[in-house]
């Protein structure tokens, strides 16, 4: 080799040109020193079980790597989140007797578009004003990628003046009373909800004849998620419980708190067993009796999260 003379630096310098499978060098202490190819490392015994120390944390890595609930496009939102609950996996539609279902999504979003740091409450002032008499203030515009969540943040940056939580919450569900207000429903959540969740890979869309009418309906197709999710909130109240709100995750809470006021939470707790069941719904009662606005004034908190916790318990 012209550029190295010496035999040690011309092979230090070829081998970077070997292909893939061929060995490769590791610079130690005491010199260079070759690694044996696949085939002598797994003859050798000390070679053999350092060689399998070395690649059991690999395949870990790639079995974590190929869980689908790692996948970005399998994260959902709460409004996803509370809409999963509630709908029957084989039918792929709602309960026909569940009213709470529409405000519980908008009260999803407020929680949701707060988290991400798109809303807050104004201050309370001098006179201490109460979480349900605060008005709504847009904290940045910035979109969130998601449609409802930006149409939903739109309406809110341009209405003047603000509204309050218990407002919004009828605005946009369309249970307002006032006519000049009604643009600011937003229509077809559910629909749009799932098909978030078809395009995530978690519901299908089908037809379904209900003798009079077709309707679309949205089965379940990935039963992992569902499952995913419904263990989160088991142990929520079970296995990890804290017995403190602030200690647990705010979107973790939000999703107990909603998943209630929606009346889909019994969904999660139906396949427990019965001393299970009771102590969940304790745990949850337990939250439930809570009072928001002392709960708002604790560090560590979400001031919107509890004025919409209010708005749904008062």
């Amino acid at each position: 080799c012209k550029k190295f003379p010496s035999e040690t630096c011309c092979f230090h310098c070829c081998s970077a040109n070997l292909p893939a499978d061929m060995t490769s060098l590791t610079q130690r202490s005491s010199g260079l020193v070759q690694r044996r190819t696949e085939a002598s490392r797994n003859a050798g015994d000390k070679d053999h079980l350092s060689g399998e120390e070395d690649h059991k944390p690999r395949r870990s890595e790639e079995q974590d790597g190929d869980d689908p609930g790692d996948a970005k496009e399998t994260r959902l939102t709460l409004m996803e989140e509370v809409l999963l609950l509630g709908l029957k996996d084989r039918e792929g539609y709602t309960s026909f007797w569940n009213d709470c279902i529409s405000s519980g999504l908008r009260g999803c979003m407020l929680i949701e578009l707060a988290l991400r740091g798109r809303l807050q409450l104004e201050a309370c002032g001098m006179r201490r004003k109460g979480l349900l008499a605060r008005k709504v203030i847009c904290k940045s515009d910035a979109p969130t990628g998601d449609v409802l969540l930006d149409e939903a943040l739109k309406h809110i940056k341009d209405t003047q003046p603000p509204e309050t939580v218990q407002s919004w919450i009828e605005l946009l569900s369309g249970e307002t009373w006032n006519p000049l207000k009604l643009h600011y429903q937003l229509r077809n959540v559910r629909e749009r909800l799932a098909k978030n969740l078809v395009e995530k890979g978690v519901l299908t869309t089908e037809k379904q004849n209900f003798l009079l009418f077709d309707m679309t309906t949205h089965p379940l197709t990935n039963s992992n998620i569902k499952q995913r999710l419904i263990k989160k909130v088991q142990e929520a109240v079970l296995d990890k419980w804290v017995n403190d709100p602030h200690r647990m995750d705010k979107r973790l809470l939000a999703l107990i708190f909603l998943a209630h006021s929606s009346d889909v939470l019994e969904n999660a707790f139906a396949p427990l067993l019965d001393d299970q069941y009771d102590l969940a719904m304790k745990r949850v009662r337990q939250l439930l009796e809570l009072e928001p606005e002392g709960e708002s004034m604790k560090a560590n908190t979400n001031e919107l999260l509890w004025a919409v916790v209010a708005a749904f318990t008062k």
